[in-house]
């Protein structure tokens, strides 16, 4: 497979450090492991070898990039190496915008910021975002919007970024409504991908794949019909003297499971029996009232999955992404970008970073065209490595520690376990 021999997206980690402490941030996980830092000048030029090439450059990482003293510099430096069409965005709290700071911002060349918004109420914002508060929210719209009226030919575009949890959901209509009204021209919501074991019950997608949930509603609806219910399934498996109907029972159950496994994908069984539907069909009406929100209000809503699609693509390695950390160190994508645990479907995943090379020792043209990076987007491109998500063993050693070596299919990408290419989660890219 060919491949660019440059990077159409940089996604450049400016500093770890943030002004906030937002309670389902990756650096509130409890263990540590996010060392703090800032990036200099010199790791920055190391990237200008790939400027010319590139469709985006997304400056921010875990850290608030805002914080960085040298951001318009280096957003300046960028811009004047950049193509036409190429854009220059970050996402951010909002906390540090001011009158002076959007004015510099927009004079440097910024072309897009999305600032984090998942709630309009201040006291669910000071919960979620700690240290921040709804009125810093409302001055960075304001200011925003009237620095770029004062500069008509500017292209900056102002969006939210919501991240989606069970005790927010229910506000998205609302602030899609007030952030398209404050000058937001677009809205990308996110599910919540817990880094703490006390936000594994916020999260709001399934844990059932797309495809085992459509088997199963359609196997479940055909036995209905015949008046047969499988949601006793469990019950009925256990009993020694089994009446007709109980036979019939076990027949759909082991027809659904038959057609699944012809299509390659596992039932979970007690997980499809016991799923909430009650909350799918709440969080679907929702979705349907934000995208009439949205169309009323013209602003451009990405939604995310409600579960996992069973057919993945990774953005990152198809869009031809690098991210890039403070100290230098170039990664595939988000998910391998630093060290960290995380919960897959309930289920505790240590996540080391992999490297691909650092700017301090080459530019970011030579690290991208080595044969390691090139075999590594290669191999995601293939997809044959395991979709662990949709397995029965859940999360094996081979994939959910840290040291990995390979997986159970014996592939060398330790992707298995990544949620990102499912569609449950998005970013500014």
């Amino acid at each position: 497979m060919t491949q660019n021999g440059h990077p159409s997206r940089l996604f450049v980690e400016l500093t770890t450090r943030c002004n906030l402490s937002c309670s389902m941030c990756v650096k509130q996980n409890g263990n540590g492991g996010i060392p703090e830092g800032t990036m200099s000048p010199d790791i920055f030029e190391a990237l200008a070898p790939a400027f010319p090439h590139l469709d985006a450059l997304v400056l921010n990482g875990i850290g608030e990039s805002l914080l960085h003293p040298q951001l318009e510099t280096f957003i300046r430096k960028a811009r004047m190496h950049l193509p036409q069409h190429a854009w220059i965005g970050f996402q951010s709290n909002g906390m540090a915008i001011n009158d002076h700071r959007a004015a510099s911002l927009i004079e440097a060349g910024l072309d897009r910021i999305c600032l984090s918004l998942d709630t309009l109420s201040d006291e669910q914002f000071r919960y979620i975002r700690n240290g921040g508060n709804m009125g810093s929210i409302v001055e960075a719209f304001a200011v925003l919007r009237k620095t770029r009226q004062l500069n008509p030919g500017h292209r900056l575009r102002i969006g939210i970024e919501f991240v989606l949890m069970r005790n927010n959901l229910n506000e998205l209509p609302e602030t899609i409504r007030w952030a398209a009204r404050s000058g937001a021209s677009f809205a990308m919501v996110t599910q919540l991908l817990p880094y703490h074991k006390d936000f594994v019950a916020q999260a709001a997608y399934d844990t059932n794949t797309a495809g085992a949930i459509s088997i199963y509603e359609r196997w479940k609806k055909e036995a209905l019909r015949q008046h047969v219910d499988i949601g006793n399934y469990f019950d009925i498996f256990m009993k020694y003297a089994k009446t007709p109907m109980d036979q019939q029972v076990i027949r759909y159950v082991e027809q659904m499971r038959n057609e699944a496994h012809a299509e390659g994908i596992t039932l979970h069984l007690e997980k499809l029996l016991h799923r909430d539907e009650e909350w799918f069909a709440h969080a679907g009406g929702i979705f349907e009232e934000a995208r009439r929100v949205a169309a009323s209000e013209g602003i451009e809503l990405s939604l995310p999955e409600m579960a996992p699609r069973n057919t993945r693509r990774c953005e990152f390695v198809e869009g031809d992404g690098a991210f890039v950390a403070w100290n230098g160190d170039v990664h595939p994508c988000y998910f391998l970008w630093h060290h960290y645990a995380c919960y897959v479907g309930g289920i505790k995943k240590q996540v080391r970073p992999w490297v691909l090379g650092n700017l301090r020792e080459r530019d970011i043209t030579d690290i991208w065209n080595d044969e390691g990076s090139r075999s590594f987007r290669e191999r995601v491109r293939e997809y044959r490595f395991p979709f662990c998500f949709d397995c029965s063993f859940a999360l094996c050693d081979y994939v959910g520690e840290s040291d990995f070596e390979h997986d159970c299919y014996h592939e060398l990408v330790p992707c298995g376990a990544c949620l990102w290419c499912t569609g449950l989660f998005q970013c500014l890219q």
